[in-house]
């Protein structure tokens, strides 16, 4: 199984300690960053990105509206045993 080595939110700083900040900011329910975007941890001008393309991608209307995508997310990650 692979292993990416990335920043915790305790060891971020500069432009990324930044990002977990707003991260935060915008979903307060959360107490940690999520793995999937910690694995950018080390360009964090490419996390921005990732961060900005998720956010308008599930977060946005279009074919399918926000209630949808996240009862689709909800179950995706159930069946998965995902904790988000």
């Amino acid at each position: 199984m692979p292993h990416i080595n990335w920043i915790s939110e305790d060891d971020a700083d500069g432009e990324l300690a930044s990002l977990y900040q707003e991260y935060f900011a915008a979903n307060p329910q959360r107490e940690q960053i999520p793995g999937i975007l910690k694995s950018f941890s080390h360009r964090p001008d490419f996390l921005r990105r990732v961060m900005q393309f998720s956010n308008e991608l599930h977060f946005s209307d279009g074919h399918l509206n926000r209630r949808t995508k996240e009862l689709i997310a909800s179950l995706v990650s159930a069946l998965n045993q995902c904790p988000y």
